[in-house]
């Protein structure tokens, strides 16, 4: 990246430009995501509000990085350098996505560029970006979305067709709104003291930009931030109070909470302590309690059985794109096979846990049925006896098409496009027999 990677950032621009770049031109060519760059301190410089600037336009880019690429190609004469590159793919989202005005965009956009040594291109940034200015918002609004990367995108064809798939990509391009998930379960009073939509499953949706922690109730832990799909998946759980659970791959705990505030017994287990830490403080915040415990749960031992388990799978993340759109840059498919097969050994490792008549939810944040339906019928398959519950997905707000042949439930971004789509996730609970 030059220059720019050594220069403190001092706007929400240069900001945004430093994480888009850590994206997609990182030098050793594995990109970083935008939250381990934030985590990393990339834009502590800047005041809160700046922060928040520069991540949703870093994340705009990214979500629209083909459509620039539409704009800005009739007017480059030839490819221009990566940094100079993603400085113009960042000015026309900001101009035609995000509606800024054009004049303070160019203009800042001709000092980065001089800012970054690179004062012999900034007649060429000024004039392809006042060209692209002139582009009619209907063009803009009518060219199509970001394609997914051709590992996913042919996987996902073959599972669901090319319809399904291009509406996954113009659910991606929407973005993500803010869902929360109330402590006490009524998502109508929560809905209306937030002046939000309270969802057929029990979340609420909140339209538009927010900041969290000045929302009512947050002090007071009378919510959590949890994505409406990921909410599901305890539901289906349905832990009763004084029942033994176990939360696997906790962090950072929405799951979790839900758990404990059905006031029942909650072991939460994950690998990462500093994930963990992030849970206990969410707990505190929100006068909940469960057992933490940092392990690898192929190691960890409990003393006794428990009730119930839910296992939150690593995956590809590939049902998250909405709200993380530079993933399908950092990722290539290639670790898929051995993240099924991890799954299938903490399904087995989950089940051990149980007691005789005990019920595991098994759950992905993926698209890809090797990481969903075909981890269902692999784990029906080891283990003679084991039930999917298909009863135990009939819940408010679940569709009667979302639930799989096999007794699973598919969640896909394209769902719900009226309310603004979901997460996309698979989920299954299985059943032990009795003793």
């Amino acid at each position: 990246m030059g220059r720019i990677s050594q220069q403190m950032v001092r706007s929400a621009r240069q900001g945004a430009l430093r994480l888009v770049l850590g994206v997609t031109e990182a030098p050793d060519g594995q990109g970083r995501s935008i939250a381990d760059q934030i985590a990393s301190g990339l834009l502590a410089p800047l005041s809160p509000p700046d922060r928040a600037r520069a991540q949703r336009l870093a994340l705009a880019t990214l979500r629209n990085v083909a459509r620039a690429e539409h704009v800005l190609r009739p007017r480059l004469r030839k490819p221009p350098p990566p940094v100079i590159r993603a400085l113009l793919r960042l000015s026309v989202v900001e101009m035609l996505a995000e509606g800024a005005p054009s004049h303070a965009v160019v203009n800042d956009a001709v000092a980065l560029t001089r800012e970054m040594g690179a004062a012999g291109m900034a007649g060429m940034v000024n004039a392809v970006l006042r060209a692209a200015a002139a582009t009619p918002q209907a063009d803009w609004d009518a060219l199509p979305p970001q394609p997914l990367p051709n590992w996913l995108r042919g996987r996902l064809m073959s599972a669901y067709g090319k319809k399904a798939v291009q509406a996954i990509e113009a659910a991606h391009a929407r973005g993500a709104d803010l869902d929360l998930t109330p402590r006490d379960g009524d998502a109508t009073t929560l809905a209306a003291t937030l002046g939000a939509e309270a969802l057929p499953t029990g979340s609420v949706r909140i339209r538009g930009a927010a900041q969290v922690s000045q929302l009512p109730g947050y002090e007071q832990g009378g919510w959590w931030v949890q994505d409406a799909a990921a909410a599901i998946p305890a539901r289906v759980l349905a832990a009763r109070p004084g029942e033994r659970v176990l939360d696997l791959c906790a962090a950072p705990g929405g799951k979790t909470l839900q758990l404990a505030a059905t006031g029942a017994s909650v072991t939460a287990l994950d690998i990462s302590d500093q994930r963990m830490d992030r849970l206990r403080q969410n707990l505190t915040r929100c006068g909940l309690s469960a057992e933490c415990v940092v392990a690898d749960a192929l190691d960890w031992q409990p003393d006794q059985p428990f009730d119930a388990v839910l296992l939150d799978a690593p995956c590809s993340a590939t049902g998250t794109i909405r709200r993380h759109p530079d993933l399908p840059f950092i990722r290539d498919g290639k670790s898929i096979a051995q993240i099924a097969d991890l799954q299938d050994r903490l399904i087995d490792r989950a089940l051990g846990f149980l007691r005789p008549g005990g019920r595991l939810v098994f759950a992905t944040c993926s698209l890809l049925p090797e990481e969903g339906e075909s981890r269902l019928a692999a784990a029906l398959e080891r283990h003679p006896g084991l039930r999917a519950n298909r009863e135990a997905l009939d819940l408010p707000g679940i569709a009667p098409q979302w639930i799989t042949a096999d007794g699973g439930l598919r969640l896909r971004p394209d769902y719900w496009p009226e309310r603004g789509g979901m997460d996309g996730f698979f989920v299954a609970r299985l059943d032990l027999p009795g003793a």
